[in-house]
């Protein structure tokens, strides 16, 4: 006998959706200490604090002379080289008259007035000559002129970038504070489901979502854990979930929350915690659900692979952040130009796949995949992102869209 379910809610609009799901997101509070080369993609739980100056010393922008001229309103000058320094040395002070060999970020010796480069320079012997006029400070770099002491150099709530480790080192900082990665668990369910590599039987299909979604969740940080495919039984699909919540933060499975008599997930949700949220005004993506299980977050996304790569996107991928300790970012569209028609609104709100084109005439329009399937992967593959069509939305060629770029929802990780 089938499990009953509860009655199906009347669907949701996108944005009020998107932001019930968002309010329902909690911001992580482990946070770890971690040594810089292994900070690399994690979140800040606290904002690195620069200890000293940068440059901690005044030092010199360029190969060149120290030089501290008698009477620097009179040219030309005529200087004594008196000393040689190189980077990682120190001089000693300058008196009029005088100047000092010196190298890019060598410590400008007391009495400097400015640095020259050496081109600018006659030099012979121990003796250079300065014909043109120099301003105070010239190629000088002054001590804490990058950073000063008790700057705020990464904020907190920042994914650390190569250059933040760089800029962290600099400082001389070792560690940083930050959010322990959040453990997502995928569970892919269907007894339709086999691994490539494996020959497909009569209605058998690959598993594809295991591979876009395992990698774009390693991709942005996070611990993942895939037991492997779930079996359409409720049985199965409850211990899944049940070990699933034992380990990780959040659990996100693709399929099995439609209203099918095989469709086991939102059941087995509901016995171990409650759904908040259940079918969306949107499409691709309408059978997309939030809950708890067992204390862990839940997205039940749907089985096809476009619905699930989309929903993810635009309404999983925000609710992550906000949960590794990040901002979310805006669905901000920016408007271009449709080259094709888009005849047969619907009901529910549309984000179809399209790309940029730049046409003889120089001018950039977006070109739309003529198989808007669910099921048609290539349709992600080939896109660089989507246009967001209104419910009951005719869009002619020619007229101005909303796009939204995968490049920026993507990349908006931090």
């Amino acid at each position: 006998m089938p499990t009953p379910q509860s009655p199906r809610p009347p669907m949701l609009a996108f944005d009020q959706a998107r932001e019930h799901l968002l309010s329902m997101a909690t911001a992580p509070a482990r946070i770890e200490q971690v040594p810089l080369l292994k900070a690399l993609g994690q979140v800040l739980a606290a904002p690195v604090i620069s200890p000293m100056d940068v440059p901690a010393f005044a030092n010199s922008a360029m190969d060149g002379y120290a030089v501290c001229p008698i009477d620097a309103s009179q040219s030309p000058w005529q200087l004594t080289v008196t000393q040689r320094i190189t980077a990682g040395s120190t001089g000693n002070s300058l008196e009029p008259g005088q100047a000092a060999r010196i190298f890019t970020g060598a410590p400008v010796p007391p009495g400097t007035f400015a640095v020259l480069p050496q081109e600018d320079v006659s030099a012979e012997q121990d003796q250079i000559t300065v014909s043109k006029a120099v301003g105070k400070n010239l190629w000088v770099r002054d001590r804490g002129e990058d950073i000063a002491h008790g700057t705020n150099i990464i904020a907190a709530g920042k994914r650390l970038k190569p250059a933040d480790l760089a800029l962290a080192a600099s400082v001389g900082v070792t560690h940083v504070d930050a959010f322990e990665p959040l453990k997502v668990a995928i569970l892919l369910t269907g007894d339709e489901l086999v691994e490539p590599g494996t020959p497909l039987k009569p209605g058998q299909i690959y598993n594809s979502n295991r591979y876009w979604l395992q990698a774009l969740l390693t991709q942005i940080g996070c611990d993942v854990i895939d037991p492997g495919i779930v079996r359409d039984t409720a049985e199965q699909t409850r211990a899944a979930l049940r070990q699933a919540s034992e380990q990780a933060d959040l659990i996100i499975t693709c399929g099995g929350v439609s209203v099918g008599e095989e469709d086991h997930v939102r059941a087995a949700v509901e016995s171990m915690g409650r759904i908040d949220l259940w079918q969306i005004a949107m499409k691709p993506g309408k059978p997309l659900a939030y809950g708890q299980a067992n204390g862990a977050d839940f997205i039940g996304l749907p089985g096809n692979p476009v619905s699930a790569f989309v929903t993810f996107v635009l309404m999983g991928l925000p609710f992550l952040q906000i949960r590794m300790g990040l901002t979310p970012t805006p669905l901000a569209a920016r408007d271009m130009v449709a080259d094709f028609a888009w005849p047969k609104p619907d009901r529910r709100r549309e984000f179809i796949r399209v790309r940029q084109h730049q046409r003889p005439d120089g001018q950039w329009v977006l070109k739309c995949w003529p198989n808007q399937g669910s099921g048609v992967m290539s349709s992600v593959a080939w896109a660089d992102g989507f246009v967001d069509i209104a419910p009951g939305t005719v869009i002619e060629p020619g007229q101005t869209v909303p796009y939204l770029a995968l490049s920026d929802l993507l990349g908006l990780v931090g």
